[in-house]
């Protein structure tokens, strides 16, 4: 059987597909020409990340597709209830890129309180003649230990990123409409381990209380966060978002930097990708990524093989 892995896989998954008897293909293929591949080629199995989405017209025209297989959390691109209605297996890793997203919403906290991100843009302009006006202006940073983190998500990620936080000393609060509450465990190197219960609370309360607050959260219908939330805030808020584009209003967002209601914002994804509009990506209190929270060896490594566990599992 053929695999198409479309949006990539990591080497191990690769290996791990040809020694349970799979063809894998990692040719990329336009979006539009999804369908005829599958066809000509008589894939069984397409697997995908963020970028390649399979909806309900790719799944009417291939017959022969066993398989969708989404290599990460979010299933937003995959039209997952219609593919099942079909007889079609639709699979994901939500394990396997936690620690890599909750790390990278770390990054975006840490250069966001020391200014790291706009830093390392004028440094390399004005760092010889400057110096000193730079120390300056980015000498006032701030501690994250002992503030609040306001995590929107208490998933499997949200769980990883509070795990993190309370081993900063930082106070974890979290809402979530789905869990009442969760045991998080944080373990340490030695095998010692400490563990604490998080009951979420309601949205309004957390946006009051946070003194940072990120997003765990699939695609949304609307925006979580706009004007009116920002408003309920407190003054200098951090806002990071490494879960979908399209959960904060960027206009709304622009405006409350620019008028410092919030401090700094970390935004791995953005309503428009993969065109970001560029009043985000030159604003100097936004730290950037694009979209690359799972996208560390290990994980990648992870996903990879867990795929082919699963397909493996289903097929042979």
């Amino acid at each position: 059987m053929k695999v198409l892995a479309n949006d990539g896989i990591s080497k191990s998954g690769i290996l791990a597909l040809e020694k349970g008897g799979f063809e894998v293909i990692t040719t990329k293929v336009a979006q539009e020409q999804v369908a005829n591949y599958i066809n000509e080629n008589n894939v069984s199995v397409i697997l995908v990340r963020s970028a390649t989405k399979v909806r309900k017209d790719i799944i009417d025209a291939c017959p022969g597709i066993k398989i969708i297989g989404r290599g990460g959390v979010g299933m937003d691109n995959i039209d997952v209830d219609y593919a099942k209605s079909k007889g079609i297996h639709v699979i994901n890793t939500p394990a396997s890129s936690s620690e890599s997203v909750a790390e990278l919403v770390f990054a975006h906290l840490l250069s966001g309180v020391r200014f790291l991100h706009d830093s390392n843009r004028n440094m390399p302009l004005e760092g010889d003649t400057k110096f000193n006006d730079l120390k300056k202006a980015y000498g006032n940073g701030t501690e994250l230990r002992g503030k609040t983190l306001g995590i929107v998500g208490i998933g499997r990620i949200g769980q990883a990123t509070a795990k993190m936080a309370l081993g900063l000393g930082m106070k974890v609060i979290a809402a979530d409409s789905f869990i009442p509450s969760v045991d998080v465990k944080v373990e340490f190197f030695d095998g010692q381990s400490v563990t604490t219960t998080i009951v979420p609370q309601s949205l309004e309360s957390l946006f009051k209380e946070a003194d940072f607050i990120s997003f765990h959260v699939p695609a949304q219908n609307g925006y979580i966060l706009t004007e009116k939330e920002f408003a309920t805030m407190k003054d200098g808020v951090g806002i990071v978002n490494c879960a979908r584009g399209g959960v904060i209003n960027e206009v709304d967002l622009v405006k409350a930097l620019d008028s410092g209601k919030v401090a700094f914002a970390g935004l791995d994804v953005f309503e428009n990708e993969p065109t970001p509009a560029t009043q985000l990506l030159m604003h100097p209190k936004i730290s950037l990524t694009p979209h690359i929270g799972a996208a560390t060896g290990e994980a990648q490594d992870r996903i990879g093989t867990e795929l082919a566990s699963q397909i493996i599992s289903l097929l042979s």
